[in-house]
């Protein structure tokens, strides 16, 4: 693959042993290996030039439709332990099949035989683990509370009483190769642009999890779009002004930060670093940076806003839930916690057409018969999406804005307006702000680039003496300084950055955050010298030239050489 790091070892098996659901690992980065989902009957070719690893991706969309229906499914019971029975190992493993499927989660025993049709993963990542212990798979991408939120009590069989067996798992030579990466990536000194984390998580993410990760709607046209807009824009630079005293701090909703950047709202975390979302809390409080934690969360909200700092600020982006209390309950809850801005997600009222994810989770399904007979083809494909759209409600309106804002005092901002006619509406219906956001082309491929919406809006606003009624903010295809600054022109209050934190924290954790953080303040603090401008408001229509952001598209070669063409299908024998 074009681009890919290229290291050298040994291509024999790894045999890993596991007791009661514990690992012994030699390999060096032992601490990523936990996350590893399980391989057993994993069959690729090692000739491939792409390595692909079974098992990744089928949890995280099946945390998409779990942590959803945490918050959706408010009528079911909680897990009781009261008077628990005692499962022994042996009676576990009896239960091992499609129509009797028990598995045990941190020493207690479920019944997931009626999940399983349910399942957006596919039934075979819970088949493999029937009558077993899946605590290995289940760990490090759930948040701790999903079972106890998530299935009814009478789901819960009983307490493991005993040890497990042994039982061996075998590394292909794959999984072996994405090891040695991890224990030869590049130290986090030599991260000179956000590219470079997106370069390291793309070499040692397992490859299902990079899919669910850089995906997007159909042709994927609208997520390059999203960053080529930014190249259509030239700065005016101003000269002979002093500029040695920079001064990037700025207020966001009232909120004062010390750039003007927020980590966006991205889903499953924890498919990349075991931290997950509590790790780009970490490192945005050490920057900082305002973090917005999303509904789809792989860590529960209570543990990534009580990872947060003394004085930190967070957001929460909101998915309406189709009943109406969640949602309001939900507002309450980030009013308790301390949450300083709601943003409700309208641009995604069913899950977008994602090729490159859903080949992925096509691939990890192949080898279950959904069937039953053997023969009848199977739609395998759209679970992920079925599992929304069961949680989103696809009849949220301005109606439902207005209630939002008539239940509580925190700011209510829309995100996902990607016409200017919906953004004075957003103004007239006394919202607080809106996202120009496109959900980073993973939604409706064609719609247009954020920003060329923001050049387009802003000078409506203007004219109609709108501007000051709310902020606008925008995200999508932003990873320079100089891509802030000329969204900071154009009028945005202050921009959004999703993927590169979500690659930061993939490859190095809180200190990758951090380290991203840092880098763009300092690519700010030099263009903002050399624009001749000192502070945030400096920063106007007068010093950017957008005349070619409506022509010619120019060629941005780091950008290029991490995309990723959309696959097509293989040939049996490939």
């Amino acid at each position: 693959m074009n681009g890919r790091l290229l290291f050298q070892g040994y291509r024999s098996s790894i045999r890993v042993t596991t007791f009661a659901g514990r690992s012994l690992r030699s390999l060096q980065a032992s601490r990523m290996l936990s996350s590893i989902l399980p391989k057993a009957g994993s069959e690729k070719s090692h000739s491939s030039s792409k390595i692909r690893t079974r098992g990744g991706l089928v949890i995280g969309l099946a945390l998409v439709a779990t942590t959803a229906t945490i918050w959706s499914q408010s009528l079911a019971s909680p897990i009781s332990n009261d008077d628990e029975r005692k499962v022994t190992p042996e009676e576990l493993a009896k239960h091992s099949t499609g129509t009797d499927c028990w598995v045990a989660i941190n020493g207690k025993v479920y019944d997931l035989t009626e999940f399983l049709p349910q399942h957006p993963g596919g039934r075979n990542v819970i088949l493999k683990r029937a009558g077993k212990d899946a605590s290995k798979v289940f760990n490090p991408i759930h948040p701790p509370d999903a079972i106890s939120k998530f299935l009814p009590a009478d789901k819960f069989v009983g307490v493991l009483d005993g040890e497990l067996p042994e039982e061996e798992e075998v590394l292909t030579d794959a999984e072996i190769e994405r090891q040695e990466r991890i224990a030869n990536k590049p130290p986090l000194s030599s991260m000179f642009n956000v590219y470079d984390f997106e370069y390291v998580a793309q070499n040692i993410l397992d490859e299902a999890a990079w899919a669910y990760y850089s995906s997007a709607a159909d042709d994927e046209i609208t997520l390059r779009e999203n960053h080529f807009a930014y190249n259509k824009v030239f700065f005016r630079p101003r000269i002979l002004v002093d500029v040695t005293n920079i001064e990037l701090e700025t207020e966001m909703l009232g909120i004062k930060t010390s750039a003007p950047f927020y980590i966006s709202a991205t889903a499953l975390a924890k498919l990349g670093h075991p931290e997950g979302e509590v790790g780009i809390a970490k490192g945005a409080g050490r920057g900082d940076i305002i973090q917005m934690i999303s509904t789809l969360a792989s860590c529960s909200l209570d543990e990534t806003v009580a990872a947060a700092k003394e004085g930190q600020s967070q957001w929460f982006q909101l998915y309406v839930n189709s009943d109406r209390e969640v949602a309001y309950n939900m507002i309450k809850h980030c009013e308790e916690l301390g949450i300083k801005g709601i943003f409700v997600t309208v641009d995604a009222p069913s899950l977008g057409n994602r090729e490159k994810d859903r080949r992925m989770k096509f691939t990890e399904d192949t080898d279950v018969d959904l069937s039953g007979d053997g023969k009848t083809e199977v739609n395998r494909s759209n679970g992920a999406a079925a599992a929304l759209s069961s949680f989103i409600d696809t009849a949220v309106t301005w109606k439902d804005i207005a209630e939002f804002k008539r239940r509580t005092n925190l700011p209510i901002v829309i995100k996902g307006i990607q016409r200017t006619e919906d953004v004075i509406l957003a103004a007239e219906h006394g919202v607080d702000g809106v996202v120009l956001s496109n959900h980073g082309g993973r939604q409706l491929d064609g719609a247009p680039p954020s920003l060329q919406v923001l050049a387009e809006c802003m000078p409506v606003l203007r004219q109609r003496g709108l501007d000051k009624k709310l902020e606008v903010f925008v995200d999508g295809g932003i990873r320079r300084g100089t891509d802030i600054m000329k969204a900071l022109c154009l009028g945005a209050k202050g921009v959004g950055l999703g993927r590169p934190f979500l690659y930061a924290n993939s490859a190095y954790g809180p200190d990758g955050v951090e380290k991203a953080i840092d880098i763009l303040k300092y690519e700010l603090i030099m263009n903002m010298r050399l624009l001749g401008v000192t502070k945030i408001s400096d920063l106007s229509p007068e010093f950017v030239d957008t005349r070619p952001l409506f022509g010619l598209t120019a060629n941005d070669r780091l950008f290029n050489n991490n995309y990723l063409d959309i696959e097509y299908p293989k040939f049996k024998d490939e």
